[in-house]
């Protein structure tokens, strides 16, 4: 059977999807300590002269992360919280783009993929909220509507209303498509 154009570009897009999804979860387990020497680089500068090995350095990190300072500690949170999301998006995006494959992209198990990834979405941002929120009464000026947090909540809101609204086109789609197949 020939494979349509939709579908060879599905192929490629479902390989750049799991490519940045395996990326996604290296960095994952990471960021709590790479929050933790961007705030103490100092401590990673001796750490690296002496010689430790990057798995040390990693535990470390990821045990004073923690302890550090209440900016360390929101920030390691926001981005662990977001790159949970992030995997969780991309890997409704491969579900949905493995139906594309198969030759069924009208079905109601794409809805429920849409709706998910609505959710991390609408998650992000009320993350990216809270930081916001936080950063402007912890800085005590304007400064943090000037950061990327203060995009990513119009941003990923958007993105979850994009997701539901091709969610419900989708379930309508494969609605009519089930009606259409018991008609002779």
């Amino acid at each position: 059977m020939e494979r349509t154009s939709v579908q060879k570009l599905a192929r490629v897009l479902r390989v750049m999807v799991i490519m940045v999804f395996i990326c996604n979860l290296i960095v994952l387990p990471i960021a709590p300590s790479l929050v933790y020497w961007y705030a103490n680089q100092w401590e990673l500068a001796y750490r690296l002269e002496i010689g430790n090995s990057v798995l040390s350095l990693w535990l470390h990190g990821l045990s004073r992360v923690w302890k550090n300072s209440p900016y360390t500690l929101v920030l390691a949170l926001f981005l662990v919280v977001c790159g949970i999301c992030t995997a969780l998006i991309l890997w409704q995006g491969k579900r949905v783009l493995d139906t594309i494959l198969r030759g069924e992209p009208f079905s109601l198990d794409n809805a429920a993929n849409l709706r998910r990834a609505a959710v991390c979405c609408f998650v992000i941002s009320g993350m990216a909220l809270v930081r916001l929120i936080w950063g402007l009464a912890d800085y005590g000026n304007i400064g943090p509507l000037l950061s990327y947090n203060a995009l990513f909540v119009p941003i990923f809101l958007m993105g979850g209303l994009l997701f539901l609204v091709m969610s419900a086109l989708f379930r309508q789609a494969a609605e009519l498509k089930a009606e259409n197949d018991l008609t002779i």
